[in-house]
C-alpha cells in the first residue's frame, strides 16, 4: 500500500507495497533482499527536497535510488531507510550541439538518453553494460568498454545540481570544458556512492558520432599472449575506442549461449573509430599486423553494423552466458584495476586465488584501462570461500599498486579496504567531507565506510 505523509508541511506518498519493497530490498550482485522502511517516487526536484525534509525532521536516513544496477551494496538497505527513487525524473532538458552537452533529470538512462541523440549526430560515450540511470552512473562514477577513448563519467559530467538533506540545492561545476575555479565539489560528488546528498540534474559532455567503425576479435593460445598483444597495440599510437579482455572460459560459455561456435581461446576485443574510410583501413591494418606478431590464432573484422552489434554482444552477454552454464547459483562481479604493466599479474594472481577457492568464474574486463573483472558463480555453502577470495583479491590489486574497485565503487562490499588503500588520515579527511555535507548522517549510512553513522 502508498500512504500519504501525515507531517506537517508535507505531501508526497511512502510506498510499502510489497512489490516495490522487493525490487529496492536488492542490487546485481545481491544474493537476499533486505526490505527498505518504505520507498519514495520523486518526479520532480521540489519531491526530493520534500522527501529530504522528511528525513531531516524525523530521523530517516535516505538511499537515493536509480535503477539498482549497483554492483557493490550502494543501493542495499539495512531496513530503517526510505528509498528515494528518482527513475521517473527522466526528462532530458535540453542539449546543443554546438557546445557538445545535453542536461538531463537523474532518471534518464543511458539508452534512453542514446535515442534522444541519435538523430543528432551525437552520442553520450559512458557505457558499463547495464542500463543504468546516469544520475547513478555519476553516483559510482561508472566507466566501461569505452573509457579507453572517452573517459569514465568523472570527465563526462561537467556541472550537476545536488539536493542536501539540509535543504540547499547547489550547483556544482559549470557547462565548459575546462575551470580552474575553486575546488572541484562537482568531482567530489561523482563518485561519492549517494552519501553526500541526492543529485537532481546533471550536465554531460557529448561526442560526435563516429563516422567509420570497425571492430576486430582476435583469438590467442593465452592470456599472457592476448595481454602481450594489447600493450603493444596500446604502445603503438593507434587511437583505440575499445579493448577489451576475455578469457577462455567466458569465450565458451558465451558461445554457446549465442551459438557462435568460437574458438575456446582468450581473445581481445577492439574497436577503432575514424573520420574516414582510408585512414580507418590504415589503423586496422597496423593493428591487425601487431596482433598477428603476438601470437593470434585467428581474427574476425566487424565492419557492418550488424557485424559490429554482434560482435559486442558477444562481449555484453558473458554475465547472461554464465548464469546459463552454472543454473541456479548467484554471481559476483569483482572489480580491481591496477597499472597497465601489472594486469598480467592481476589476471594470473586473480585465475590461482580461484582455483585455490575452489570457485568456477569467467575473467574479463577493460584491459585497455587496467580493469579487471572476475565473474564468479557460486554455491550457498560457497559464500565463506567467495568472502576470502573477494578479500584476497583486493588486497592483491592493493599490492600491486593498484585499487580495490575501478568502477563500481566502494558500497558496503570494499568498505574494509578503504583505509588499506588510502590510509587512516586520507579516511578521516573523507569523513569529515561527509560530515560537512551530511552532519546528521542520513544519506545512505553504512556506506563507503565502515559501519559508523558519519
Amino acid at each position: 500500500m502508498s500512504a500519504p505523509v501525515n507531517h506537517p508541511g508535507l505531501s508526497f506518498e511512502i510506498s510499502r507495497q510489497q512489490a516495490d519493497l522487493d525490487a529496492h530490498g536488492r542490487d546485481e550482485n545481491s544474493s537476499s533482499i533486505v526490505h527498505p522502511a518504505g520507498v519514495v517516487f520523486a518526479e520532480s526536484r521540489d519531491d526530493v527536497l520534500a522527501a529530504l525534509r522528511y528525513a531531516r525532521e524525523t530521523g530517516t536516513p535516505v538511499i537515493p535510488w536509480g535503477a539498482g544496477t549497483s554492483a557493490d551494496g550502494q543501493v542495499v538497505p539495512r531496513g530503517d531507510e526510505l528509498a528515494l527513487d528518482v527513475s521517473q525524473m527522466d526528462r532530458v532538458l535540453s542539449h546543443s550541439v554546438e557546445d557538445m552537452t545535453v542536461t538531463v533529470e537523474p532518471g534518464v538512462t543511458r539508452m534512453q538518453l542514446d535515442a534522444h541523440l541519435r538523430s543528432a549526430g551525437v552520442f553520450f560515450p559512458v557505457d558499463p553494460g547495464a542500463d543504468a540511470t546516469l544520475g547513478g552512473m555519476a553516483s559510482t562514477n561508472a566507466s566501461g568498454t569505452t573509457t579507453i577513448k572517452y573517459g569514465g563519467m568523472r570527465a563526462n559530467v561537467l556541472s550537476l545540481e545536488l539536493a542536501l538533506v539540509d535543504g540547499r540545492v547547489l550547483r556544482l561545476g559549470r557547462p565548459v570544458r575546462k575551470t580552474s575555479s575553486g575546488y572541484a565539489l562537482k568531482d567530489l560528488v561523482v563518485g561519492s556512492g549517494g552519501t553526500l546528498g541526492v543529485i537532481s540534474e546533471l550536465t554531460l559532455r557529448v561526442h560526435p558520432r563516429p563516422a567509420c567503425v570497425q571492430g576486430i576479435r582476435a583469438f590467442f593460445p593465452g592470456v599472457e599472449a592476448a595481454t602481450r598483444a594489447a600493450f603493444d597495440v596500446m604502445q603503438s599510437g593507434v587511437p583505440l575506442a575499445r579493448l577489451e579482455l576475455v578469457d577462455e572460459l567466458a569465450i565458451g560459455a558465451v558461445s554457446r549461449y549465442l551459438d557462435l561456435r568460437l574458438p575456446e581461446r582468450p581473445a581481445l576485443f577492439l574497436e577503432l573509430h575514424s573520420s574516414t574510410r582510408a585512414g580507418l583501413a590504415a589503423e586496422v591494418e597496423v593493428v591487425v599486423d601487431l596482433l598477428g606478431e603476438a601470437g593470434v590464432l585467428d581474427i574476425e573484422v566487424a565492419t557492418t553494423a550488424e557485424e559490429l552489434q554482434q560482435l559486442w554482444k558477444s562481449r555484453h552477454q558473458i554475465w547472461y552466458a554464465l548464469i546459463a552454464q552454472y543454473p541456479g547459483r548467484t554471481y559476483t562481479s569483482t572489480d580491481s584495476a591496477v597499472p597497465l604493466s601489472r594486469v598480467p599479474e592481476l589476471v594470473e594472481g586473480a585465475r590461482s586465488l580461484l582455483a585455490e577457492h575452489r570457485l568456477d568464474a569467467a575473467v574479463f574486463g577493460h584491459v585497455g584501462d587496467g580493469n579487471v573483472h572476475t565473474c564468479v558463480a557460486h554455491t550457498e555453502d560457497q559464500a565463506e570461500d567467495l568472502a576470502l577470495y573477494r578479500d584476497a583479491l583486493s588486497r592483491l590489486a592493493l599490492d600491486l599498486d593498484g585499487t580495490c574497485t575501478g568502477e563500481h565503487g566502494i558500497g558496503t562490499a570494499k568498505r574494509p579496504h578503504l583505509i588499506a588503500e588510502h590510509g587512516e588520515d586520507v579516511v578521516e579527511l573523507m569523513r569529515l567531507v561527509r560530515r560537512t555535507f551530511d552532519p546528521d548522517g542520513l544519506m545512505n549510512p553504512g556506506k563507503m565506510f565502515e559501519d559508523r553513522r558519519s
